[in-house]
């Protein structure tokens, strides 16, 4: 008797032509034989629609801009799988990633949400790459067997309670609707873990710039987000407990060294070393992680960009979203009603 789970890999895509050729390979590449996949396009005005074609996907397009959540729930209620499997159109599945899958799924009770992460090695080489790929695969396994939410790049969920709780919220801030779909679920009851091994390679083309810019831009929703559901100060995966001691010693840092500046007084230029060494003892995993995989120079490195430049760029990302927040930003509104619009409407 085959006792392999039908399993549907979800993938949304938008104006990725320059990946979603690379994601589909990958998928199809798979040892597993017992799966579909299915791409919602939606609306992309580059030629994604032509290198689906290439693929034995099953292929939705959209008329028009309808944003990945919509694409995620429109794949979901047009599955046939036992289970779906959410991945990005930049995200590359192992071969083993649905055997992975299906051997979780056989040991696991059927409410239980899964999450996977990041490989640790990224899909494109480069510092800024590779830093990024570490930081995630690290914050989101921190706490595997308890996260505070599971991430939609590597998500596995049973068809049926995806269904039953209407699945992502499609008005609603950007980058974080699989956060607020994976802390309604926990609400509703259901488990979340993530299993370390469920991995797919991200492609992020990431340079300096690019890599604050994301910082900037994440760390913006994500406060606007926390702030409006009371969990700011959570230890709550890449926005961790050790993220947020490094914000604030990089911006207590910056303040020390302006005092010295206007003081000349060398106390406040003695202390700011004291708070790198602690700040790096609170992050020591981190660190582990940066050395274990990229050595001894890339660590060191790494972590001069991590407790400096991204710091910062956090920083400054957390400022905006509290003036956006308390400004009475239309976002949000879209943030406080966006939970219950969700509730009172399926996936249709």
């Amino acid at each position: 008797m085959n006792s392999d789970k039908h399993i549907s890999v979800v993938i949304p895509n938008y104006n990725n032509a320059s990946t979603i050729g690379k994601c589909l390979q990958a998928a199809f590449s798979s040892t597993y034989n017992n799966f579909e996949v299915i791409v919602v396009d939606d609306n992309s005005n580059d030629d994604s629609v032509d290198v689906i074609k290439k693929f034995p996907c099953r292929l939705i397009e959209f008329r028009e801009h309808r944003g990945a959540s919509c694409a995620r729930n429109t794949g979901a209620l047009n599955s046939k799988g036992d289970f779906i499997f959410f991945t990005d159109s930049d995200c590359l599945l192992n071969i083993d990633t649905l055997s992975i899958i299906n051997e979780t799924l056989s040991i696991t009770e059927s409410d239980v949400i899964i999450g996977g992460t990041y490989t640790k090695m990224p899909y494109d080489e480069g510092f800024f790459n590779l830093f990024q790929s570490l930081f995630v695969n690290y914050s989101e396994t921190k706490k595997a067997d308890t996260p505070d939410y599971l991430a939609a790049h590597a998500m596995v969920i049973n068809t049926l309670i995806f269904r039953k709780y209407n699945g992502f919220p499609e008005e609603f801030l950007p980058i974080i609707e699989d956060i607020e779909f994976t802390h309604r679920l926990r609400r509703e009851g259901c488990k979340l873990v993530v299993n370390p091994q469920i991995q797919v390679r991200h492609i992020f083309n990431f340079s300096f710039s690019r890599s604050l810019r994301n910082a900037v831009r994440k760390s913006m929703y994500w406060t606007m987000y926390s702030i409006g559901n009371r969990d700011l100060l959570n230890d709550s995966g890449s926005a961790s407990t050790e993220l947020k001691v490094n914000v604030i010693s990089a911006f207590s840092s910056l303040l020390l060294l302006t005092i010295w500046m206007l003081s000349a007084r060398s106390s406040f230029l003695y202390t700011i070393p004291v708070i790198f060494i602690l700040n790096l003892f609170v992050s020591r995993g981190l660190v582990k992680t940066f050395h274990e995989t990229g050595g001894i120079i890339f660590a060191g490195l790494a972590s001069i960009y991590y407790t400096l430049f991204y710091s910062l760029a956090v920083g400054a990302g957390t400022l905006a979203g509290m003036l956006k927040y308390f400004s009475g930003h239309r976002l949000t509104q879209t943030l406080k009603t966006g939970t219950k619009a969700q509730r009172g409407k399926g996936t249709q």
